[in-house]
């Protein structure tokens, strides 16, 4: 299997030059050259057991670097949690992706994504310093996935007052290889920090550069994995399934595209806003234009400038076709509380503010197509957001042991400014 970019079809790259490059030399994303089938061996994956049918399925993509009984044992170790799927009705599932070590969907990626650049940076002769911004859960998965790996640094960039206080110390409680940057701004300045760093030819020279959000093709072939999961689970029992995906950075909505051509189906998809909705505004003109982000209680959401657009139109470079597989909907503060309280009245189950917005993308969805049945995707435990859903239900969530021990650990950031000199001064100054 060989890897393109997405602005430049000419060169091919292996599955490791792509995960250690993170962005392609042009700043293009890397994709696949083809998108495997499994429609005609469903019943056969579905007798395997987990980790196999997860080996069978990624072996494609990486079956020229990493023999299949490596990888199978590499699956193992990944894929140590649960994925649940949960049906409320004929109408609603829920897709549990909350029950990693950060208790979000963030957990799948990273803990793959860290295994194959163990795996692959070793053959680096420079320091090999992993860039991550995040608007809420992609930094601590990414934290605990790398912790203590030796060889690899990571720098965590976040917006300062703009995550959850939980979230927060899920970010800054680490030592040792994982460094937190607390930036002065919003999501995207993060982002555009670590893309001006990977152009910087002082840096590049002295560090091997590489990214784990999901501009990383590595962060997307696991999570296609839990697309997979749900799907198997149900589609004996609904003739129709859809997928609605709580949305900002458009990294799990493109997992979802590679898993439909892994399916080979119709699915459609829904991707649910919150107001920072600038892939809705896509989809209704065909022009991208970005925005200032704006803060929401789906803060994780927060994000005016999705990389993952420039994946999902290399796709899909049609938007008529887009339009076919995607609808897209975008909610306010108040819908998303309101969800809330609605999902928990209704079905008894506390929702985080992310899968409430979602809930509102399924119920938009299904008022359009009510003979689809609706998966939500769950993308974070309730109790990173207590706040929030003690306000809505007056019910403080209970807190899983792993993020309860890290809220009493002690706060270590540095304080950035959101200009580039600014930050590579305080990089240099902290690797």
């Amino acid at each position: 299997m060989k890897y393109f970019s997405t602005r430049d079809k000419s060169t091919a790259f292996s599955f490791s030059e792509a995960v250690l490059s993170g962005l392609a030399p042009d700043g293009g994303l890397f994709l696949p050259e083809c998108i495997p089938s499994f429609k005609d061996s469903l019943a056969e994956l579905e007798k395997l057991s987990l980790h196999n049918r997860i080996a069978r399925i990624i072996s494609p993509f990486t079956e020229d670097e990493i023999p299949f009984d490596v990888l199978h044992s590499m699956m193992e170790d990944v894929f140590n949690f649960p994925i649940t799927t949960k049906t409320f009705d004929e109408n609603y599932s829920v897709l549990e992706l909350f029950h990693g070590p950060t208790l979000a969907f963030k957990d799948f990626g990273a803990r793959f994504l860290a295994r194959m650049l163990s795996r692959f940076a070793r053959k680096q002769s420079k320091k090999c310093v992993i860039l991550v911004a995040t608007s809420g859960d992609t930094g601590s998965a990414v934290a605990n996935a790398f912790y203590n790996i030796p060889g690899i640094e990571v720098i965590i960039l976040y917006p300062s007052g703009k995550v959850s206080l939980n979230q927060e110390k899920q970010l800054t409680t680490f030592d040792k290889n994982i460094i937190a940057f607390e930036v002065d701004g919003v999501f995207d300045d993060c982002q555009r920090l670590v893309k001006a760093a990977f152009l910087d030819k002082s840096l590049t020279e002295k560090y091997f550069l590489t990214s784990a959000n999901s501009i990383n093709i590595a962060r997307l072939l696991p999570q296609s994995i839990y697309y997979v999961e749900a799907y198997l689970s149900l589609y004996k029992k609904y003739k129709s399934i859809g997928f609605t995906v709580p949305s900002g950075n458009l990294g799990n909505l493109s997992a979802g595209l590679l898993a439909r051509g892994f399916l080979g189906l119709e699915t459609r998809f829904t991707a649910a806003l919150n107001s920072n909705n600038m892939f809705e505004d896509f989809l209704s003109s065909g022009s991208a234009v970005t925005r200032p982000s704006v803060e929401t209680l789906s803060n994780a959401m927060d994000v005016g400038n999705p990389s993952n657009l420039e994946r999902i139109t290399a796709l899909f470079p049609k938007l008529e076709d887009l339009k076919k597989i995607i609808t897209s909907y975008h909610f306010s503060d108040i819908e998303t509380a309101e969800s809330v309280k609605e999902f928990y009245s209704s079905y008894q189950y506390i929702i985080d503010p992310h899968t409430a917005v979602g809930y509102l993308g399924a119920k938009a969805a299904r008022s359009e197509n009510p003979g689809i049945h609706q998966v939500i995707l769950s993308t974070a435990h309730p109790s990173k957001f207590p706040d929030v859903i003690e306000k809505s239900l007056a019910i403080i969530p209970e807190t899983p042991e792993r993020l309860a021990k890290v809220l009493n650990k002690e706060k270590k950031s540095t304080l950035v400014g959101k200009d580039f000199d600014s930050f590579k001064e305080a990089l240099l100054n902290n690797i």
